[in-house]
Parts: C-alpha cells; structure tokens; sequence
C-alpha cells in the first residue's frame, strides 16, 4: 500500500501521548512521519525531530510554519498539543485544505466545536478526532455483539474510569506535579475533557443512543485545589436507555481503571481495559462465556487485529495503531470520493455531542437538578 504522508503538530517527547500516535502511526505502515512542530520550546522541539527521524528542513519552529510550507507534501496533519490550543490549529489547517487528525477532546468548549464544524462544511474537509480506546479489538467485538442483537434491546451501560494520579505520591513521597494545562478548569472541567469524552464516546460507539439529560455531582478530592477531579453523572438516553459513568483522578489504587458494562433484556456483556483481551458475556438462559480473540468472533479474528497471536495480549499503543489504519482507509476513500463512512472514525459531529453532554453534566453539579442537553 501507498504510505500516506503525515506532519505532527505538537507531541513532542515531552507530552503524555505524542511518541504513541508516532509509534501507532506507523505501526501497520500505513504512514510515515515526514514534518513537524513538535513544541514551542525550541530545544524540546530539536531533540524530538532528532529522535523521530525527521529532517531539519521539515522540522519548523510554528505551527503557521508547517502549514505554509508542508502543504503540499502532506496528506494529514495531526494535532496533538494541549487541548486549548486545537481549535485555532485546526481551523487553519482546514482552511488551507489539509485533512487533519486531531487528539481529543476536538475543543474546550461547544462554541470551539461549532467553529470547527462550520470550518469542515464550508471547506469540505477531512476531519478524524481519535478515541484511541474504541480501537482495541474486543471493544469492537463487543459493539458487534450489540449490532447483532445478541443482548437484545439495551437497558443500561454502567461506566467508569478512575485514575488515582491527582491524590497518588511518588517514591520519595512528594506531590507529582502535572502539566500546566491539566491544571486550568473553564466552562467544562479539565478532566471531562481528558476522561469524560472517552466515556461518552464509549457509550455512544457502542450502543448508537444518544443522551437526552443528566444529573450529575462533581467535587475536588485531590492535591489541586483548582480543578475538579471526580465527576458522578446519571444520565437518560434515547430508547429508554440508562447510563451510570464516574470518572475519577483521585480513585487511590486505579492506575486506569476504565470498565464498561452492557445490560439488555437478552444479555450482559463487560469489558475491562487492565485486562483487554477478554470480554465477558452473560446471556438471559444463565450462560457464562469468556471471549477472546481465538474464540469464534465476528470482528476480533480479522488479521489487522491479530499482529501477533492470541494469547500475547495486545494493548493500547495496538488500539490507537488500530484507529491509524481505519483512517488511513477513510482519508484515501474521501480523496477518491469526496466522502466517506466508517463505523470506527468519528468527527467534529460526535465531538460536539459529547461537549454538550459534558456542558451539562457541569451545569447539573453546579445547580444540584437535571439537565436537558439541547
């Protein structure tokens, strides 16, 4: 296959997840990391070009730089800086005609994303925000066990993802202490656009229901003051479905706790991240089934998922190269038609859902009531 052509803004060797997208990028040689602006601080951005392999002449002290000079030798830009900063990146890229990947959350609040969306209608552009935990396989493998009916209408989905890095010391027993911007809260809390978006999407991938209203508590338990740090949320969804999500950067004992579980009036299913090659499955005659990628599945058995065999568990660098592939596929379907579908590859539509729900979920806590999200 053609490897299509990719410059990151952001991600250098300093950020949370930029050596991640690089090493799943490439993963399935579907890409190849070829431009960068990796940060503002210039020796952090140098010793990251160096150690990405990327050649001076490419390596560019602005964002604005790259995308003057990169465009038409890309195929894609990714944005991987922190998150206040996507959607001025975004909307110029757009406008210059560059497809563009972007990490979540797409924008800090509904008004950025509204800007984006307009941006991608009015310049019929390319757009891919990652959920990286919608790639692995048996989360996959899940959602077609849904779509095949075979947990019947579904009732709840019960959801949570606590982390214990806000509350938890480090070996000399000091405070860690986290990147500026995880420490800033503005309309919607820091961590709903860190944690909460997943969840939502999580739910949405998995089911296709759509939140209607929440009530919602959210409190600071940790060592920053500042910003909320655990966030209690029910919610009601089209088709009568019911939602339970905590998220969570004081939970003591979670290093990333994330666990879905599915009921329907057939069957219950639960997935659960520390242990990913599993997903258990309950069905309404009493029946308990453990199923992994060597069992008899729909989804999970296909060769891209299987990189190495069952039994060697795939993880989450395989999950974001997994969403790599899948938009790679989109990003050539859309150059060659103008449009495209994928049940794996979200947008600017989605983003903006979840923006809404988490708007509300602030809104809910703050007033102490529920919360329609329009």
């Amino acid at each position: 296959m053609k490897k299509l052509k990719l410059g990151f803004i952001g991600g250098g060797i300093n950020s949370a997840v930029g050596n991640t997208h690089r090493i799943a990028s490439q993963m399935d040689n579907r890409w190849i990391l070829e431009a960068g602006c990796f940060s503002q601080n210039n020796e952090i951005n140098i010793k990251t070009s160096n150690q990405y392999g990327i050649a001076q002449n490419r390596t560019y002290g602005s964002w604005r730089d790259l995308l003057k000079n990169e465009k038409e030798k890309l195929d894609a830009v990714c944005i991987l800086t922190p998150t206040n900063y996507h959607s001025e990146i975004v909307i110029e890229a757009l406008e210059l005609g560059y497809a563009v990947i972007c990490e979540k959350s797409l924008g800090s609040n509904i008004e950025e994303v509204t800007k984006i969306e307009e941006t991608v209608r009015k310049n019929k552009g390319f757009l891919a925000v990652t959920y990286n935990y919608t790639g692995y396989p048996m989360l996959r493998e899940l959602r077609q066990i849904i779509t095949d009916g075979k947990l019947g209408k579904l009732t709840q989905i019960h959801i949570e993802m606590p982390q214990e890095g806000f509350l938890r010391l480090d070996k000399q027993g000091k405070i860690p202490k986290p990147q500026n911007w995880r420490l800033k809260d503005g309309e919607i809390p820091t961590i709903s656009l860190d944690l909460g978006v997943h969840l939502h999407h999580m739910i949405y991938f998995l089911s296709g229901e759509r939140p209607l209203e929440v009530v919602a508590d959210q409190v600071t338990f940790g060592n920053f003051k500042e910003v909320i740090d655990n966030v209690l949320c029910i919610a009601r969804y089209t088709g009568g479905m019911r939602s339970q999500i905590w998220y969570s950067k004081t939970a003591l004992g979670n290093r990333n706790g994330l666990r879905v579980r599915v009921f329907g009036e057939l069957g219950s299913a639960e997935w659960y991240q520390m242990n990913p090659e599993e997903l258990k499955f309950n069905s309404i005659y009493g029946k308990y089934e453990v199923i992994d990628r060597a069992s008899i599945v729909s989804i999970a058995d296909e060769l891209r998922y299987n990189r190495f065999k069952s039994g060697h568990p795939a993880g989450f660098v395989e999950a974001f190269a997994n969403y790599y592939y899948d938009i790679a596929d989109s990003l050539i379907y859309f150059k060659e038609q103008g449009s495209y579908f994928s049940p794996f590859i979200f947008n600017e539509r989605q983003a903006k859902e979840g923006l809404k729900m988490l708007a509300a979920i602030s809104k809910s806590a703050k007033n102490g009531m529920w919360v329609e999200i329009t």
